[in-house]
């Protein structure tokens, strides 16, 4: 990979970036005076993500070599052997330093024309940190199973056991799943000719509660002896609480089909966020940091300044985690998502937590708001966490339309969050404060969270 040269620009923005951060660690805690020892870092990895396939995550580090802190000198001696055909993590051969300075360089320049942003929000030990993995099954030369993530722009099968990104027990179930499929006599899928039985193992973790998730994706509905491979794989992994058979017999890009059985425990997991419990089924979105994501959120109830009396629409809402965080703030929470799995875990989500304020709803999140508009409903506080597409010109308009007076925007990709707030600076709102969060270490992506108000 070439090294990266910056601009005249962006290195008087290092410059900047470092002066604004002196004294503090990659964790964004004040560095240790002199004489003073270092205290251990919470949050260390414990030794106990339908969604599109495509561009990978996954690259095999050797597990002696797997490092346990995100220092320059570990990420530049701890180069991952599938990394230039993965394509999952672009920034492997970047300290973690280094990597801030550059999210935050960038983030800084996309909202140079609204506000100046609060410094960058790091991970304490960026490793391992993905709680959703998933692996492509396949062939090799010799018929002989293999599994890991597609290279970068094909479904070419790239070879993978471990990940520096990747939950290390996730990574191991898959391995062992591989390598009972011989003795089982079962025959990973073929793209090209239709046969063959396994196509993806989809393994979620939750982070709070240890809880594991293992979905096999095959290829037709009948998986031989299928009782018999629950009992071998538990037997390898018994914490293992869920095992779930999703079918997806189409000539599709899409990891998950419509059908699922469940074939070992409830068929879904629960995990913790913010004091909360949250049910997750296969097909469910929830965020693959936990550790940033509490980060995340806790930014954005910050940003939306709740007193306990306020109307809230939670939009594109998933499985209901910021609406039902924002509840213990606010008067009324709305929750609103085009998903039919995500609503029903959402409505359990609720219930689970003994959540009395708020209501979900299954709509487009810009019609439901037209819909309320037009009732001559008010609404006080917007949070909406769109796509990585960012939110539509419909839905920005119907915002508008029923005028909430604070809207946090959490986004996945600033690009697509600036022309948001070019749209919504037209409709009257002002940026009031704006943070980048880094919820995926190794790789380009930012998230973030900005606050408007008209």
């Amino acid at each position: 990979m070439p090294q990266y040269k910056m601009t005249k620009k962006e290195t008087a923005e290092r410059s900047a970036f470092k002066k604004e951060n002196r004294g503090r660690t990659a964790s964004g805690r004040e560095a240790p005076k002199k004489g003073m020892r270092q205290q251990e870092a919470p949050g260390k990895e414990r030794s106990a993500k339908g969604s599109v396939s495509g561009r990978g995550r996954r690259g095999e580090v050797p597990r002696s070599q797997a490092p346990v802190r995100g220092t320059e000198r570990e990420a530049k001696h701890n180069l991952c052997p599938a990394a230039s055909k993965c394509g999952g993590c672009q920034w492997i051969n970047k300290g973690y330093e280094e990597q801030l300075e550059m999210k935050s360089m960038k983030f800084r320049r996309l909202m140079e024309p609204y506000c100046r942003p609060e410094p960058i929000i790091p991970m304490e030990s960026p490793n391992h940190y993905r709680n959703k993995v998933h692996a492509a099954f396949g062939e090799d030369r010799k018929h002989n199973a293999i599994s890991g993530i597609y290279e970068e722009k094909s479904h070419r099968i790239v070879p993978v056991d471990r990940c520096l990104i990747e939950n290390r027990k996730a990574d191991e179930i898959i391995v062992s799943i591989r390598e009972l499929l011989k003795s089982f006599k079962i025959r990973p899928y073929d793209e090209d000719t239709g046969r063959g039985l396994l196509r993806h193992v989809l393994v979620r973790v939750g982070h709070a509660t240890g809880q594991i998730m293992v979905v096999l994706v095959l290829g037709y509905p009948v998986m031989p002896s299928k009782n018999n491979f629950v009992k071998a794989l538990l037997k390898l992994h018994p914490e293992i609480t869920t095992m779930v058979i999703n079918v997806n017999d189409k000539d599709t890009s899409m990891i998950l089909g419509e059908r699922e059985q469940v074939i070992y425990g409830k068929g879904y997991i629960e995990d913790e966020l913010c004091g909360m419990t949250f049910r997750i089924s296969p097909k469910s979105f929830y965020q693959v940091n936990p550790v940033q994501t509490g980060k995340l959120y806790g930014k954005a109830m910050e940003y939306a300044g709740l007193t306990g009396k306020e109307t809230v629409l939670d939009a594109y809402c998933g499985t209901g985690t910021i609406g039902m965080i924002a509840s213990r703030q606010a008067g009324k929470v709305l929750g609103v998502e085009l998903n039919k799995d995500a609503v029903r875990d959402a409505v359990s989500n609720g219930k689970r937590n003994g959540i009395s304020n708020i209501r979900f709803y299954q709509a487009d999140a810009g019609e439901f708001l037209l819909e309320l508009a037009a009732a001559g409903e008010k609404l006080d506080v917007l949070f909406m966490d769109p796509p990585r597409s960012g939110s539509s010109e419909a839905f920005l308009n119907a915002a508008a339309k029923i005028g909430p007076k604070r809207i946090v925007y959490i986004s996945c990709n600033p690009d697509t969050l600036v022309e948001d707030l070019r749209i919504l600076k037209k409709k009257g709102y002002g940026v009031e404060r704006a943070v980048a969060v880094d919820m995926f270490p190794y790789t380009d992506a930012i998230e973030a969270v900005v606050a408007l108000s008209l």
